[in-house]
């Protein structure tokens, strides 16, 4: 653009001169504000970082810097403060603002025993919240490292288009210095004349069009989908989730909530639900085991009866006398050892717990691992996708099966170790076509790394699954994944769509000043118009908000 504002000057063209930089500064601030709107997610996780935390020390209340809390520290949150570090509510309740993590509007009420992020804002109330973690390696602190370093990891057509603006640049100007010299010097007509045709193929030949729509598309996306709670370690990541053609699922903590659920409570004649759910309440109490527990928390039970001679019996359950009557709470293997006659059917239910009364078969309890939130709609929309879906488990078959029968998944596997996922994935999936694996735990961390685009669900999420994963999901909901599947698609399509335009706009108008079909004006218009589509073309990311369900 300099070299031909001054060739205009030098052949007397000025008003062709100043059009060339005021239409290109014109344009230039134009992307700049559109360059500016979609740093402003970026800007938004800034501001949501901590300023400063009150310790509570000995009954002294000091104010300190974030990165100074040590783990077990008790913190005092008031209303419009910010969470300085991740923790365990320990009094107060309050509603608190997740949103520059999880990309959730509404609030969320925290109550003693619920996990705090760093970065939440109280809204109301006074909370106290013992440290779990150092400043260091809470959400946002892992956050803002990964958008910092997002940058860092191109996509292959972002570094495409940087190579070949480095090339494209000085051969155009090359280009420019031939058709200005060589057709005069062949007798082809007058060197103002050929100069002048130069100076549009310069002018039109301009590349940055492309070199600042193309990555402000990646970097929309990238700010847009942490907007929604999921971070891209770059826009690699985001261009090969476009492609993805297989999803796989860990199930314990990533399509299920990875805790025990009562899902059925099936009496037998002559007991009543209320009489079975009142023995076994009442003897389970006296267990720490997680089933035990699940059920107690279920329906907590009314000191009725009085419970004595409690025996737990390994690997079976445990039995004792609630009231005057003998009750047996357990596996199969106990109602055998007990010798207490069953339908056979009964035996072979997969996670149910049985109950004798009085050595007669009074009925079970089954319970299972709860499907997440939005779990059975994000199958649903990946599956008109076209996307193939598995799921990789260490659970039984039968449990296995029957998640995936509710989720609606065809592919499953069951009793996997960890290194059995790892194989199955690179052997059996990945041949198919690019993959994506979803997991939480440190046993998905090598499948994860494995995959084409390895995916650690929830803050909760092991280190090792975070470290290895190409992206995050803040708050923990499988939703996300085909959100980010449909932000990838997108991106990639305006990319694509980008290219055509204006390398299209830009070949025409090339040939047009070569036959001497237009003008310099005619070429700055051009320039700075199509520059203009493509960065409005891009901006079309930010449309996805009305579409995506949260």
């Amino acid at each position: 653009m300099s070299i031909a504002t001054l060739g205009a000057l030098y052949i007397g063209a000025l008003t062709e001169a100043v059009g060339v930089m005021l239409f290109y500064s014109i344009g230039e601030y134009l992307q700049d504000l559109s360059v500016d709107r979609a740093r402003s997610t970026v800007r938004s996780l800034l501001e949501a970082q901590p300023r400063f935390a009150n310790v509570l020390k000995d009954g002294i209340l000091r104010v300190v810097p974030p990165q100074e809390v040590e783990v077990g520290d008790l913190l005092l949150v008031r209303a419009g403060e910010a969470i300085p570090v991740d923790g365990i509510v320990l009094e107060g309740e309050s509603l608190v603002d997740a949103s520059p993590l999880t990309g959730e509007p509404k609030p969320v009420m925290v109550r003693p025993g619920v996990k705090v992020l760093a970065g939440f804002l109280n809204r109301e109330g006074v909370l106290k919240i013992q440290a779990t973690e150092k400043y260091k390696d809470t959400s946002i602190s892992r956050i803002m490292e990964l958008v910092e370093r997002a940058s860092e990891r191109k996509a292959r057509v972002e570094r495409f288009i940087t190579a070949f603006a480095r090339i494209y640049t000085p051969s155009v100007v090359l280009l420019a210095v031939f058709l200005a010299v060589f057709p005069p010097l062949a007798g082809w007509g007058s060197f103002s004349l050929w100069f002048y045709k130069a100076l549009i193929l310069l002018v039109i030949s301009c590349p940055c069009a492309l070199v600042l729509s193309i990555p402000l598309s990646y970097f929309i996306g990238i700010g847009f989908a942490a907007k929604r709670g999921l971070l891209f370690k770059g826009s690699q990541s985001l261009d090969a989730l476009a492609g993805i053609k297989n999803v796989v699922f860990d199930k314990t903590g990533t399509l299920t909530e990875g805790s025990f659920r009562v899902r059925e409570i099936k009496e037998e004649p002559p007991f009543d639900r209320e009489e079975l759910l009142e023995y076994v309440t009442h003897l389970e109490s006296f267990s720490n085991h997680p089933i035990a527990r699940s059920i107690v928390e279920a329906y907590k039970p009314e000191a009725k009866y009085s419970v004595v001679q409690v025996q737990e019996i390994p690997g079976m359950g445990i039995r004792g006398v609630v009231g005057k009557r003998a009750v047996h709470v357990g596996n199969d293997d106990l109602l055998h050892k007990m010798g207490i006659r069953h339908r056979n059917e009964v035996c072979k239910l997969p996670g149910v717990v049985h109950v004798a009364v009085d050595e007669k078969y009074a009925g079970y309890i089954e319970l299972g691992d709860a499907l997440k939130h939005q779990a059975i709609d994000t199958v649903k929309e990946l599956n008109k996708m076209g996307i193939q879906i598995y799921l990789l488990t260490g659970d039984s078959a039968e449990e296995a099966a029957k998640i995936a029968g509710e989720l609606g998944i065809k592919h499953f596997y069951a009793g996997l170790l960890p290194e059995d996922k790892f194989r199955i994935l690179r052997e059996e999936v990945m041949a198919k076509g690019l993959t994506a694996f979803i997991g939480d735990g440190i046993n998905d961390a090598p499948a994860i790394a494995q995959a084409d685009v390895g995916i650690a669900i929830g803050t909760s999420s092991s280190h090792a699954a975070i470290e290895t994963a190409d992206v995050v999901i803040v708050d923990g909901n499988p939703w996300r994944v085909y959100e980010a599947i449909k932000i990838a698609k997108l991106v990639r399509r305006v990319t694509l769509e980008n290219i055509v335009l204006v390398l299209g706009i830009k070949a025409i108008f090339m040939v047009l000043g070569i036959a001497g079909g237009t003008s310099i004006w005619e070429a700055v218009f051009a320039d700075v118009g199509v520059a203009l589509l493509s960065v409005l073309n891009t901006l079309k990311i930010w449309s996805l908000r009305k579409k995506l369900s949260t």
